[in-house]
Protein backbone atom coordinates (compact mmCIF):
# COMPACT_ATOMS: atom_id res chain seq x y z
CA UNK A 1 0.00 0.00 0.00
CA UNK A 2 1.19 3.55 -0.52
CA UNK A 3 2.93 5.71 2.15
CA UNK A 4 3.02 9.11 0.29
CA UNK A 5 4.01 12.43 2.70
CA UNK A 6 2.92 15.05 1.31
CA UNK A 7 4.19 18.95 0.17
CA UNK A 8 3.13 21.64 2.33
CA UNK A 9 0.21 23.59 1.88
CA UNK A 10 1.07 26.43 -0.88
CA UNK A 11 -2.25 28.37 -1.54
CA UNK A 12 -0.59 30.76 -4.47
CA UNK A 13 -4.04 31.09 -6.60
CA UNK A 14 -5.92 32.61 -3.53
CA UNK A 15 -3.25 35.24 -2.53
CA UNK A 16 -5.76 36.91 -0.09
CA UNK A 17 -7.91 40.07 0.41
CA UNK A 18 -7.99 44.08 0.20
CA UNK A 19 -10.21 46.67 0.89
CA UNK A 20 -13.61 47.48 -0.73
CA UNK A 21 -12.97 48.53 -4.37
CA UNK A 22 -16.02 50.31 -5.21
CA UNK A 23 -19.28 49.45 -7.30
CA UNK A 24 -19.34 45.93 -5.65
CA UNK A 25 -21.57 45.49 -2.79
CA UNK A 26 -19.81 43.12 -0.61
CA UNK A 27 -18.80 43.53 3.01
CA UNK A 28 -15.40 43.21 3.74
CA UNK A 29 -13.40 40.87 6.06
CA UNK A 30 -14.09 41.78 10.29
CA UNK A 31 -11.26 43.34 12.13
CA UNK A 32 -9.13 40.68 14.00
CA UNK A 33 -9.83 39.58 17.89
CA UNK A 34 -7.85 37.20 19.94
CA UNK A 35 -7.50 36.86 23.41
CA UNK A 36 -3.43 36.13 22.92
CA UNK A 37 -0.74 38.16 21.32
CA UNK A 38 0.17 35.18 19.29
CA UNK A 39 -3.56 34.59 18.55
CA UNK A 40 -4.00 38.43 17.72
CA UNK A 41 -0.64 38.29 14.82
CA UNK A 42 -2.45 35.31 13.55
CA UNK A 43 -5.64 36.90 12.74
CA UNK A 44 -4.26 39.91 11.89
CA UNK A 45 -2.36 38.34 9.03
CA UNK A 46 -5.41 35.82 8.21
CA UNK A 47 -7.58 39.68 8.17
CA UNK A 48 -4.54 40.93 5.88
CA UNK A 49 -4.81 38.34 3.68
CA UNK A 50 -8.56 38.24 3.20
CA UNK A 51 -8.70 41.86 2.18
CA UNK A 52 -5.85 41.37 -0.10
CA UNK A 53 -7.98 38.40 -2.07
CA UNK A 54 -11.33 40.40 -2.02
CA UNK A 55 -9.18 43.49 -4.02
CA UNK A 56 -7.54 40.83 -6.05
CA UNK A 57 -10.72 39.25 -7.21
CA UNK A 58 -13.17 42.65 -7.54
CA UNK A 59 -10.24 43.57 -9.67
CA UNK A 60 -10.64 40.52 -12.09
CA UNK A 61 -14.29 40.73 -11.94
CA UNK A 62 -14.33 44.28 -13.07
CA UNK A 63 -17.03 44.51 -15.65
CA UNK A 64 -18.75 41.70 -14.63
CA UNK A 65 -22.34 42.52 -13.60
CA UNK A 66 -23.36 43.26 -10.22
CA UNK A 67 -24.85 40.13 -9.20
CA UNK A 68 -22.74 38.22 -10.29
CA UNK A 69 -19.45 39.88 -8.97
CA UNK A 70 -21.56 40.02 -5.51
CA UNK A 71 -22.25 36.20 -6.02
CA UNK A 72 -18.83 34.91 -6.42
CA UNK A 73 -17.66 37.25 -3.78
CA UNK A 74 -19.88 36.36 -1.15
CA UNK A 75 -19.10 32.51 -2.12
CA UNK A 76 -15.26 33.40 -1.19
CA UNK A 77 -16.41 35.07 1.89
CA UNK A 78 -18.04 32.23 2.86
CA UNK A 79 -15.30 29.67 2.18
CA UNK A 80 -12.56 31.42 3.11
CA UNK A 81 -13.49 33.49 6.42
CA UNK A 82 -17.00 32.34 7.70
CA UNK A 83 -16.96 28.82 7.28
CA UNK A 84 -12.69 29.13 8.32
CA UNK A 85 -13.91 31.11 11.55
CA UNK A 86 -16.64 27.94 12.20
CA UNK A 87 -14.15 25.74 11.78
CA UNK A 88 -12.27 27.08 13.97
CA UNK A 89 -14.56 27.34 16.84
CA UNK A 90 -15.59 23.99 16.33
CA UNK A 91 -11.70 22.47 17.35
CA UNK A 92 -11.91 25.00 20.04
CA UNK A 93 -15.02 23.83 21.08
CA UNK A 94 -14.15 19.97 20.88
CA UNK A 95 -10.63 20.50 22.48
CA UNK A 96 -12.89 22.32 25.52
CA UNK A 97 -15.86 19.06 25.64
CA UNK A 98 -12.78 16.88 26.08
CA UNK A 99 -10.98 18.62 28.50
CA UNK A 100 -14.24 18.61 30.65
CA UNK A 101 -15.27 15.33 30.38
CA UNK A 102 -11.19 14.07 31.60
CA UNK A 103 -12.05 16.41 34.70
CA UNK A 104 -15.56 14.92 35.12
CA UNK A 105 -14.08 11.18 34.56
CA UNK A 106 -11.52 12.66 37.06
CA UNK A 107 -13.62 13.93 39.56
CA UNK A 108 -15.83 10.45 39.66
CA UNK A 109 -13.08 8.59 39.54
CA UNK A 110 -12.20 10.28 42.90
CA UNK A 111 -15.72 9.64 44.34
CA UNK A 112 -15.69 6.22 43.62
CA UNK A 113 -12.61 5.29 45.09
CA UNK A 114 -13.76 7.26 48.47
CA UNK A 115 -17.23 5.45 48.64
CA UNK A 116 -14.98 2.32 48.03
CA UNK A 117 -12.78 3.07 50.92
CA UNK A 118 -16.41 3.76 53.24
CA UNK A 119 -17.39 0.31 52.51
CA UNK A 120 -13.97 -1.22 53.14
CA UNK A 121 -14.10 0.41 56.81
CA UNK A 122 -17.48 -0.38 57.06
CA UNK A 123 -16.83 -4.13 57.05
CA UNK A 124 -13.81 -3.10 58.75
CA UNK A 125 -15.89 -2.00 62.12
CA UNK A 126 -18.42 -4.58 61.96
CA UNK A 127 -15.35 -6.65 63.26
CA UNK A 128 -13.24 -4.40 65.51
CA UNK A 129 -15.84 -2.08 66.58
CA UNK A 130 -15.44 1.91 65.77
CA UNK A 131 -12.75 2.40 68.27
CA UNK A 132 -10.14 0.74 66.75
CA UNK A 133 -6.78 2.59 66.02
CA UNK A 134 -4.92 1.16 63.11
CA UNK A 135 -2.15 3.50 63.71
CA UNK A 136 -1.93 3.44 67.83
CA UNK A 137 -2.40 -0.31 67.00
CA UNK A 138 0.50 -1.01 64.41
CA UNK A 139 3.11 0.76 66.21
CA UNK A 140 2.07 -1.05 68.95
CA UNK A 141 3.25 -4.16 67.01
CA UNK A 142 6.10 -3.01 65.61
CA UNK A 143 7.24 -2.30 69.51
CA UNK A 144 5.88 -6.10 70.61
CA UNK A 145 7.98 -7.56 67.35
CA UNK A 146 11.03 -5.07 67.11
CA UNK A 147 11.64 -3.78 70.63
CA UNK A 148 11.60 -7.05 72.78
CA UNK A 149 14.18 -7.72 75.23
CA UNK A 150 16.40 -6.47 77.66
CA UNK A 151 17.56 -4.19 75.26
CA UNK A 152 14.30 -2.57 75.00
CA UNK A 153 14.33 0.37 76.65
CA UNK A 154 17.84 1.50 75.60
CA UNK A 155 16.84 1.67 71.88
CA UNK A 156 13.04 3.17 72.30
CA UNK A 157 15.19 5.86 74.00
CA UNK A 158 17.62 6.45 71.68
CA UNK A 159 15.01 6.44 68.87
CA UNK A 160 12.45 8.59 70.64
CA UNK A 161 13.52 9.88 73.68
CA UNK A 162 10.52 7.56 75.35
CA UNK A 163 11.28 5.61 78.87
CA UNK A 164 8.17 3.54 78.54
CA UNK A 165 6.42 1.10 75.49
CA UNK A 166 3.43 3.57 76.16
CA UNK A 167 5.47 6.68 75.45
CA UNK A 168 7.37 5.26 72.42
CA UNK A 169 3.85 4.12 70.83
CA UNK A 170 2.20 7.80 71.12
CA UNK A 171 5.68 8.81 70.14
CA UNK A 172 5.77 7.02 66.85
CA UNK A 173 2.17 7.31 66.54
CA UNK A 174 2.14 11.08 65.85
CA UNK A 175 5.97 11.17 64.20
CA UNK A 176 4.46 8.82 61.71
CA UNK A 177 0.85 8.36 61.58
CA UNK A 178 0.99 6.97 57.69
CA UNK A 179 3.27 3.96 58.78
CA UNK A 180 -0.12 2.69 59.50
CA UNK A 181 -0.60 -0.73 57.75
CA UNK A 182 -4.30 -0.21 56.93
CA UNK A 183 -4.04 3.09 55.42
CA UNK A 184 -5.83 3.85 52.52
CA UNK A 185 -6.49 6.40 50.20
CA UNK A 186 -9.80 7.53 52.35
CA UNK A 187 -8.09 7.03 55.21
CA UNK A 188 -4.62 9.68 54.23
CA UNK A 189 -7.87 12.13 53.76
CA UNK A 190 -8.66 11.60 57.81
CA UNK A 191 -4.98 12.67 58.53
CA UNK A 192 -5.08 15.94 57.07
CA UNK A 193 -7.37 16.71 59.95
CA UNK A 194 -5.64 14.93 63.03
CA UNK A 195 -2.50 12.66 63.07
CA UNK A 196 -4.88 10.10 64.90
CA UNK A 197 -8.10 8.59 64.46
CA UNK A 198 -9.91 6.01 65.33
CA UNK A 199 -12.17 3.89 62.84
CA UNK A 200 -15.59 5.67 63.43
CA UNK A 201 -13.96 9.09 63.29
CA UNK A 202 -12.29 8.36 59.89
CA UNK A 203 -15.48 6.99 59.03
CA UNK A 204 -17.29 10.58 59.60
CA UNK A 205 -13.92 12.23 57.97
CA UNK A 206 -14.80 10.00 54.54
CA UNK A 207 -18.58 10.51 54.70
CA UNK A 208 -17.85 14.17 54.99
CA UNK A 209 -15.18 13.84 52.16
CA UNK A 210 -17.69 11.86 49.70
CA UNK A 211 -20.16 15.05 50.18
CA UNK A 212 -17.36 17.12 48.59
CA UNK A 213 -16.44 15.10 45.90
CA UNK A 214 -20.24 14.13 45.19
CA UNK A 215 -20.89 18.21 44.70
CA UNK A 216 -17.56 18.14 42.41
CA UNK A 217 -18.41 15.34 40.63
CA UNK A 218 -21.86 16.76 39.58
CA UNK A 219 -20.69 20.16 38.38
CA UNK A 220 -18.14 18.81 36.59
CA UNK A 221 -20.37 16.63 34.58
CA UNK A 222 -23.01 19.22 34.59
CA UNK A 223 -19.54 21.50 32.69
CA UNK A 224 -19.05 18.33 30.51
CA UNK A 225 -22.44 18.34 28.94
CA UNK A 226 -22.58 21.74 28.71
CA UNK A 227 -19.06 21.65 26.68
CA UNK A 228 -20.83 18.86 25.19
CA UNK A 229 -23.88 21.02 23.84
CA UNK A 230 -21.85 23.54 22.61
CA UNK A 231 -19.62 21.55 20.24
CA UNK A 232 -22.73 20.10 18.62
CA UNK A 233 -24.22 23.55 18.11
CA UNK A 234 -20.97 24.62 16.68
CA UNK A 235 -20.32 21.57 14.85
CA UNK A 236 -23.70 22.36 13.44
CA UNK A 237 -23.61 26.06 12.83
CA UNK A 238 -20.38 24.95 10.20
CA UNK A 239 -22.25 22.22 9.08
CA UNK A 240 -25.18 24.87 8.10
CA UNK A 241 -22.37 26.93 6.68
CA UNK A 242 -20.93 24.57 4.37
CA UNK A 243 -24.67 23.37 3.11
CA UNK A 244 -24.75 27.33 2.20
CA UNK A 245 -21.83 26.95 0.42
CA UNK A 246 -23.04 24.06 -1.75
CA UNK A 247 -25.71 25.75 -2.62
CA UNK A 248 -24.31 28.99 -3.54
CA UNK A 249 -22.02 27.13 -5.64
CA UNK A 250 -24.40 25.41 -7.69
CA UNK A 251 -26.19 28.46 -8.45
CA UNK A 252 -22.76 30.21 -9.33
CA UNK A 253 -21.80 27.23 -11.63
CA UNK A 254 -24.92 27.81 -13.48
CA UNK A 255 -24.00 31.66 -14.23
CA UNK A 256 -19.87 31.02 -14.84
CA UNK A 257 -20.85 30.70 -18.88
CA UNK A 258 -22.34 34.27 -19.02
CA UNK A 259 -18.96 36.13 -17.96
CA UNK A 260 -17.06 37.51 -20.83
CA UNK A 261 -13.82 38.41 -19.31
CA UNK A 262 -11.34 35.69 -19.11
CA UNK A 263 -9.74 37.25 -16.30
CA UNK A 264 -13.45 36.94 -14.63
CA UNK A 265 -13.67 33.40 -15.29
CA UNK A 266 -10.92 32.46 -13.76
CA UNK A 267 -11.66 34.49 -10.72
CA UNK A 268 -14.90 32.71 -10.67
CA UNK A 269 -13.18 28.91 -11.08
CA UNK A 270 -11.08 29.98 -8.58
CA UNK A 271 -13.94 30.62 -5.86
CA UNK A 272 -15.73 27.96 -7.01
CA UNK A 273 -12.72 25.28 -6.87
CA UNK A 274 -11.83 26.76 -2.95
CA UNK A 275 -15.31 25.67 -2.08
CA UNK A 276 -15.15 22.19 -3.78
CA UNK A 277 -12.41 21.28 -1.56
CA UNK A 278 -14.09 22.64 1.73
CA UNK A 279 -16.97 20.27 0.04
CA UNK A 280 -14.53 17.23 0.14
CA UNK A 281 -13.43 18.00 3.26
CA UNK A 282 -17.02 17.85 4.78
CA UNK A 283 -17.59 14.57 2.62
CA UNK A 284 -14.40 12.84 4.11
CA UNK A 285 -15.11 14.17 7.96
CA UNK A 286 -18.79 12.63 7.51
CA UNK A 287 -16.62 9.73 6.43
CA UNK A 288 -14.23 9.26 9.02
CA UNK A 289 -17.32 9.88 11.42
CA UNK A 290 -19.78 7.18 10.16
CA UNK A 291 -16.63 4.78 10.50
CA UNK A 292 -15.61 5.48 13.84
CA UNK A 293 -19.07 4.86 14.29
CA UNK A 294 -18.83 1.35 13.29
CA UNK A 295 -16.95 -0.15 15.67
CA UNK A 296 -17.19 -4.10 14.85
CA UNK A 297 -17.56 -5.65 18.54
CA UNK A 298 -17.17 -9.36 16.81
CA UNK A 299 -19.64 -12.40 17.44
CA UNK A 300 -20.71 -12.07 21.62
CA UNK A 301 -22.86 -14.57 21.83
CA UNK A 302 -25.55 -13.10 19.78
CA UNK A 303 -27.16 -14.13 16.03
CA UNK A 304 -23.86 -14.71 13.98
CA UNK A 305 -23.61 -12.72 11.42
CA UNK A 306 -23.01 -13.66 8.07
CA UNK A 307 -19.06 -13.32 7.18
CA UNK A 308 -18.40 -10.93 3.65
CA UNK A 309 -16.02 -12.21 1.49
CA UNK A 310 -14.56 -9.47 -0.53
CA UNK A 311 -13.29 -9.95 -3.81
CA UNK A 312 -10.07 -11.24 -3.97
CA UNK A 313 -7.60 -7.73 -4.63
CA UNK A 314 -5.60 -8.41 -7.58
CA UNK A 315 -1.77 -8.80 -7.40
CA UNK A 316 -0.30 -5.20 -8.08
CA UNK A 317 1.48 -5.43 -11.55
CA UNK A 318 4.99 -5.64 -11.25
CA UNK A 319 6.96 -1.50 -11.89
CA UNK A 320 8.87 -1.65 -14.80
CA UNK A 321 12.40 -0.93 -14.31
CA UNK A 322 13.12 2.92 -14.72
CA UNK A 323 13.08 3.90 -18.43
CA UNK A 324 13.79 6.70 -20.49
CA UNK A 325 11.08 9.51 -19.93
CA UNK A 326 7.51 8.26 -22.16
CA UNK A 327 7.01 10.14 -25.59
CA UNK A 328 4.38 12.50 -25.35
CA UNK A 329 1.35 11.00 -27.14
CA UNK A 330 -2.76 12.32 -27.56
CA UNK A 331 -5.91 10.38 -26.96
CA UNK A 332 -8.61 9.74 -24.29
CA UNK A 333 -8.19 9.67 -20.31
CA UNK A 334 -8.48 7.06 -17.99
CA UNK A 335 -8.37 3.26 -18.39
CA UNK A 336 -10.59 0.05 -17.64
CA UNK A 337 -7.29 -2.00 -16.96
CA UNK A 338 -5.83 -2.52 -13.43
CA UNK A 339 -8.43 -0.19 -12.43
CA UNK A 340 -9.92 -2.99 -9.47
CA UNK A 341 -11.26 -0.30 -7.32
CA UNK A 342 -9.50 2.43 -4.76
CA UNK A 343 -6.86 0.32 -3.11
CA UNK A 344 -4.31 3.10 -1.84
CA UNK A 345 -4.53 4.12 1.68
CA UNK A 346 -7.18 6.48 2.87
CA UNK A 347 -6.52 9.92 2.93
CA UNK A 348 -3.08 9.79 1.34
CA UNK A 349 -2.74 11.72 -2.23
CA UNK A 350 -2.79 8.44 -3.95
CA UNK A 351 -6.45 8.07 -2.53
CA UNK A 352 -7.41 11.23 -3.72
CA UNK A 353 -6.22 11.63 -6.98
CA UNK A 354 -8.01 7.80 -7.47
CA UNK A 355 -11.62 8.91 -6.27
CA UNK A 356 -11.54 12.67 -7.60
CA UNK A 357 -10.84 11.17 -11.17
CA UNK A 358 -13.34 8.61 -10.17
CA UNK A 359 -15.91 11.59 -9.70
CA UNK A 360 -14.69 13.31 -13.22
CA UNK A 361 -15.69 9.35 -14.80
CA UNK A 362 -11.94 8.37 -15.60
CA UNK A 363 -10.75 5.33 -14.57
CA UNK A 364 -7.05 4.67 -12.38
CA UNK A 365 -4.91 1.50 -12.28
CA UNK A 366 -5.37 0.19 -8.35
CA UNK A 367 -1.69 -0.16 -8.20
CA UNK A 368 0.30 2.67 -9.58
CA UNK A 369 2.60 2.98 -6.68
CA UNK A 370 3.94 5.45 -4.98
CA UNK A 371 2.66 9.34 -6.19
CA UNK A 372 5.93 10.15 -7.26
CA UNK A 373 6.12 6.77 -9.29
CA UNK A 374 2.57 7.41 -11.18
CA UNK A 375 4.23 9.16 -14.32
CA UNK A 376 6.41 6.02 -14.25
CA UNK A 377 3.91 3.12 -13.87
CA UNK A 378 0.87 4.41 -15.77
CA UNK A 379 2.58 3.61 -19.42
CA UNK A 380 2.19 0.25 -18.56
CA UNK A 381 -1.49 0.05 -18.36
CA UNK A 382 -2.03 2.30 -21.51
CA UNK A 383 -2.15 5.31 -19.89
CA UNK A 384 -0.98 8.54 -21.64
CA UNK A 385 1.59 10.67 -20.00
CA UNK A 386 2.88 13.76 -21.36
CA UNK A 387 3.68 17.46 -19.64
CA UNK A 388 0.45 19.11 -20.97
CA UNK A 389 -2.35 19.54 -18.44
CA UNK A 390 -5.55 18.36 -18.97
CA UNK A 391 -8.65 18.85 -16.51
CA UNK A 392 -8.83 15.27 -14.85
CA UNK A 393 -5.08 14.65 -15.42
CA UNK A 394 -2.96 13.48 -12.35
CA UNK A 395 -0.15 15.27 -11.76
CA UNK A 396 2.73 13.02 -10.61
CA UNK A 397 5.22 15.07 -8.33
CA UNK A 398 8.72 13.53 -8.98
CA UNK A 399 10.69 12.96 -4.89
CA UNK A 400 11.34 16.61 -4.16
CA UNK A 401 9.47 18.51 -6.87
CA UNK A 402 7.58 21.78 -5.79
CA UNK A 403 8.18 20.39 -2.02
CA UNK A 404 7.18 16.88 -2.40
CA UNK A 405 8.65 14.34 0.06
CA UNK A 406 12.33 13.19 -0.93
CA UNK A 407 11.35 9.33 -1.02
CA UNK A 408 7.27 9.33 -2.15
CA UNK A 409 6.86 11.99 -4.16
CA UNK A 410 3.27 13.18 -4.34
CA UNK A 411 0.10 13.16 -6.78
CA UNK A 412 -2.44 15.62 -7.52
CA UNK A 413 -5.33 16.10 -9.84
CA UNK A 414 -5.98 18.90 -12.18
CA UNK A 415 -9.00 20.89 -11.83
CA UNK A 416 -8.32 23.86 -14.42
CA UNK A 417 -6.67 24.82 -17.06
CA UNK A 418 -6.02 28.67 -17.35
CA UNK A 419 -5.07 30.84 -21.07
CA UNK A 420 -2.29 31.87 -19.75
CA UNK A 421 -0.35 28.59 -19.11
CA UNK A 422 -1.47 28.14 -15.43
CA UNK A 423 -3.39 25.45 -14.22
CA UNK A 424 -5.37 24.29 -10.87
CA UNK A 425 -5.08 21.54 -8.68
CA UNK A 426 -6.47 19.56 -5.46
CA UNK A 427 -4.48 17.60 -3.99
CA UNK A 428 -4.85 15.88 -0.30
CA UNK A 429 -2.65 14.86 2.54
CA UNK A 430 -1.47 18.49 3.17
CA UNK A 431 -0.50 18.33 6.58
CA UNK A 432 -1.98 15.52 7.78
CA UNK A 433 -4.75 12.43 6.77
CA UNK A 434 -7.00 14.05 4.63
CA UNK A 435 -6.61 17.55 4.67
CA UNK A 436 -7.49 19.00 1.26
CA UNK A 437 -5.25 21.94 -0.48
CA UNK A 438 -5.50 23.64 -3.86
CA UNK A 439 -2.60 25.46 -5.79
CA UNK A 440 -2.19 27.50 -9.18
CA UNK A 441 0.95 25.91 -11.10
CA UNK A 442 2.43 27.59 -14.16
CA UNK A 443 3.55 25.25 -16.86
CA UNK A 444 7.08 25.30 -17.94
CA UNK A 445 7.23 21.51 -19.25
CA UNK A 446 8.54 20.15 -16.16
CA UNK A 447 5.58 18.30 -14.69
CA UNK A 448 4.48 14.73 -16.32
CA UNK A 449 0.70 14.31 -16.33
CA UNK A 450 -1.24 10.88 -16.49
CA UNK A 451 -3.86 11.14 -18.77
Amino acid sequence: MTNVRVIKPALAALVAAAACVGGLAFSSAQPAQADTYSDLINAQNQHAASVQREAELKQQLAGASQDLADKVLELDDLTNNKIVAAQAKVTQANEDAATAQDEADAASGRLSAAQKDKETLEEQIKQTGKDYDDAHAAVAQLARDEMHGSNASDVMSVVTGATSTQDFVNSMQSRDALSRNEANAASSAATSLSTSKNRGERLAAIEKQIAVLKTQADEKAASAQTAAETAQSERDALDKLRQEGEARRDELSSMIDSLDSQSAKQAAQTVLIASQVDSYNRQFQKEQQDAANRVDTGNQGGTPSTPVTPAPAPAPAPAPAPAPAPAPSVGGQGTSNGDYGNAYATGQCTYWAYERRRQMGIGTPSYLGNGGDWWRIAPSYGLRVDHNPQVGAALSFLPGQDGADGTWGHVAVVEAVYGDGTFQISEMNVGGLWMMNYRTLTNLGQYWFVH
